[in-house]
């Protein structure tokens, strides 16, 4: 779907991402054996040390870090969603994948040549940055008050919306403190059935959405406030990881 991903590095250096793997990481005792590069391994570090708490998350992370490197390898696209603090995560979790966070994303060379000619197509070559395929759903007004409007039954936007836009092997992230946002549950319900990997960020409980989630990361916290510090602090980390994965330098 998405062939402007054909910039995505491939080859020995990669970590190969086959089958189950997301689901059956290796462990030693109650040691997670992660398979992270020294740049990842740097990033994890980092979050470790600031967040010590955060440590029973790891395995989540590394679960979920193979997801999204699979949806992004195999040309899928990564779709968010959420409600109030939780909307506003979504959308700066896609404002970080779909341009440069904290490494240099040169454009591949075949784009950077298809853009000579063009209108502006030389300052498109210099300033365009490459970015990660994903979508924060619930932006679009029309769209949602539509189908406020036309639908008898309620919660249903995300799911509208996902079910127009969604592939087998795209990706949603649903992100609740509570992990019982019905709409956010509609949504993982048409993820899974057009054969989408489902993750969710919540709580410590989990709620509904962390047992119907192929991928559950409960933060922990004892208020919504002091979940969503935590949820930063992962998402911040994930869109690292993911980073590091495709772009090796530094700005």
């Amino acid at each position: 779907m998405f062939g402007f991903l054909s910039w995505l590095p491939s080859g020995s250096e990669r970590l190969p991402l086959h089958g189950n793997r997301v689901n059956s990481i290796p462990k030693k005792g109650n040691v997670l054996m992660c398979y992270w590069t020294q740049d990842e391994r740097a990033i994890v570090d980092a979050l470790l040390e600031r967040r010590p708490d955060l440590s029973n998350c790891l395995e989540y992370i590394h679960k979920f870090h193979i997801a999204l490197t699979e949806c992004f390898d195999k040309k899928h696209c990564f779709f968010t969603c959420g409600n109030g603090g939780s909307h506003a995560d979504a959308l700066h979790i896609v404002g970080e994948l779909c341009k440069s966070f904290e490494r240099k994303r040169p454009l591949e060379d075949t784009f950077r040549a298809s853009l000579a000619g063009l209108p502006f197509g030389a300052d498109l070559a210099e300033y365009l940055e490459a970015g990660l395929p994903a979508i924060t759903l619930g932006l679009n007004g029309a769209l949602k008050t539509a189908i406020e409007n036309d639908c008898p039954l309620p919660n249903i936007a995300f799911a509208q919306e996902l079910n127009a836009l969604m592939g087998p092997g795209d990706m949603l992230l649903a992100i609740s403190t509570s992990g019982n946002a019905r709409n956010c549950l509609m949504a993982m319900s048409v993820a899974k059935a057009r054969g989408g990997i489902v993750a969710t960020l919540t709580g410590p409980t989990g709620g509904q959405m962390a047992g119907f989630a192929d991928i559950a990361i409960k933060a922990p916290g004892n208020s919504t406030k002091v979940i969503q510090e935590a949820h930063v602090a992962i998402w911040h980390t994930l869109c690292l990881l993911i980073e590091a994965r495709y772009f090796p330098d530094l700005r």
